[in-house]
């Protein structure tokens, strides 16, 4: 069954970078008692991801914390390694914070995974953007077509707030 609106997120335990290696962080610890922007990219480093999805969030950042959310978070499939490289190469790290959902355990246990052996990437997360407070999902954008950032980018995310 897919998320949806007014749908609290299920526990899950991500992977972040930290100065002393990777370490745990749950939903709770991310989610509890804040509002949070958070999208979901089908690969760090891949065309639509890498140009357009995370540069629209980065490029936002401050007009989207000015509508007062509390953080802005983005989660894929690639291990943690991977995610600390694509928000160095970025320039996004301590703006953006990177959540590795590695075995893809995450978006399964919320319905929007994505089969994407056909390109040699196992499973992947659908592309996808949510607010989220206190744990309650408030407004999702799911895209349909792995390539497109319309619906779950930036500009739309910012409307909604």
């Amino acid at each position: 069954m897919t998320i949806k609106v007014g749908d609290k997120l299920p526990q899950a335990t991500f992977r972040v970078m930290t100065a002393d290696g990777p370490a745990p962080k749950t939903t709770d610890d991310l989610f509890k008692g804040r509002k949070v922007v958070f999208f979901a990219v089908p690969g760090a480093f891949t065309p639509t991801c890498h140009k357009n999805h995370l540069p629209g969030y980065l490029t936002k950042a401050s007009e989207i914390k000015a509508k007062g959310v509390d953080a802005i978070l983005v989660t894929s499939t690639n291990d943690v390694f991977v995610l600390d490289a694509w928000a160095k190469a970025t320039g996004a790290s301590g703006v953006i914070e990177f959540l590795s959902d590695g075995n893809a355990d995450f978006a399964k246990e919320i319905g929007l995974s994505m089969d994407g052996s056909g390109f040699g990437m196992g499973t992947r997360s659908r592309r996808y953007s949510m607010l989220v407070e206190d744990g309650e999902v408030k407004t999702l954008n799911v895209e349909e077509a792995a390539g497109k950032a319309d619906l779950s980018g930036a500009e739309t995310m910012l409307g909604q707030l």
